[in-house]
């Protein structure tokens, strides 16, 4: 009998949520610039509440809650999401989409979206950026990342993955030109306050070009 495949992020992620935990668990320790990022985040947005969007198994969300007195993870996968609270049960951690964020108008004082816009279409990434400008207040700071291209992909092209840790799958993963987010972000209401662009790190993560946008809402 064939293997079932699984289609959508959310049925995709649920069912590789603990092999993606042992192989992303510890990632930020050999991403300096990540980490670099992130503690700007942190210095950057002032009290309030932050949150990890697309938050996974909650790695990113433990850095920041080092840094941050009051972080929050928010992810699509419920099974992500029971991993993150055994890992930190002293976080608080929702289920929720970048569609429909489950937090009130202008409630955050920044948000951290690490590789979570990159299974989203066009239409899907517009709307979130408008519910991101709904969510997080005047001046609020928001970090996103994304994949630029790759060995055999393009900015605007997308890689259609048919397997992802053993298991067969239907997920599209988008590479992203730079220009084109920025444009999305501003129609939406926020403004750049850095950009930077890196190359892969070898026997490390997927070879692809990364770009990290720090936007305040305007």
């Amino acid at each position: 009998m064939a293997a079932k495949v699984i289609v959508g992020a959310r049925a995709v992620y649920d069912a590789v949520a603990e092999p993606y935990d042992q192989r992303f668990g510890a990632e930020l320790d050999a991403k300096p610039l990540d980490r670099a990022v992130l503690t700007a985040l942190t210095d950057l947005v002032g009290p309030g509440t932050v949150a990890d969007l697309g938050c996974g198994p909650g790695h990113a969300t433990r850095f920041l809650a080092a840094r941050h007195s009051d972080v929050i993870g928010v992810d699509l996968s419920a099974r992500m999401i029971a991993i993150a609270r055994t890992r930190a049960p002293e976080l608080g951690f929702v289920v929720g989409s970048l569609l429909q964020l489950p937090v009130g108008d202008c409630s955050l004082a920044g948000a951290a979206a690490l590789y979570s816009i990159i299974h989203l279409t066009a239409e899907e990434r517009a709307a979130a950026f408008r519910e991101l400008a709904r969510a997080v207040r005047p001046a609020g700071v928001v970090l996103l990342a994304f994949h630029i291209d790759a060995p055999g992909f393009s900015a605007g092209e997308a890689n259609h993955l048919t397997t992802f840790f053993g298991r067969d799958v239907q997920l599209d993963g988008h590479f992203l030109d730079p220009d084109g987010v920025l444009a999305e972000l501003h129609a939406a209401g926020f403004v750049l306050l850095a950009r930077l662009e890196r190359r892969p790190i070898p026997d490390v993560e997927y070879p692809s070009r990364r770009c990290y946008l720090l936007v305040q809402r305007g």
